[in-house]
């Protein structure tokens, strides 16, 4: 039996990078909660929610492992993007873990998707709103 895998096991790239794979056919998976991926995403993007919105608060989807396979076989190439980094990374390692080969985190999320221009001719200062964690 493979030794779990932790976060030193995963894969990180930069957005530019995410880009170029995104652009030869690797699939984007969002894993931000369903209401940030409603106010913009990447253009293409699947959409699993590594957590979910309670009324305690932010929980661990504890579906996340059954709707990524719904959607994503594990032999796909995918770059994992939350809005920051964290989320993604945390799912990347469960990712890895369940059997996924080709698992990329996308290193500053969405955030940094938008502050370098990729997100085209969406007005940035708009995004901005939408992503509650990010410096100004």
């Amino acid at each position: 039996m493979a030794a779990a895998k932790n976060a030193q096991d995963v894969v990180t790239i930069d957005v530019y990078t995410a880009k170029g794979l995104l652009s030869i056919g690797h699939h984007y998976l969002d894993v931000r909660t369903v209401e940030e991926f409603n106010k913009s995403h990447v253009e293409g993007a699947l959409n699993v929610p590594y957590m979910l919105i309670t009324q305690e608060g932010k929980v661990k989807n504890p579906e996340f492992l059954s709707q990524a396979s719904a959607v994503c076989k594990k032999d796909d190439h995918l770059v994992v993007g939350c809005n920051s980094g964290g989320r993604s990374l945390r799912a990347c390692v469960e990712l890895l873990n369940d059997g996924y080969e080709n698992v990329n985190n996308m290193e500053g999320g969405y955030s940094k998707w938008v502050d370098s221009g990729l997100a085209g001719d969406k007005p940035g200062q708009d995004l901005k709103t939408a992503c509650k964690f990010r410096p100004e």
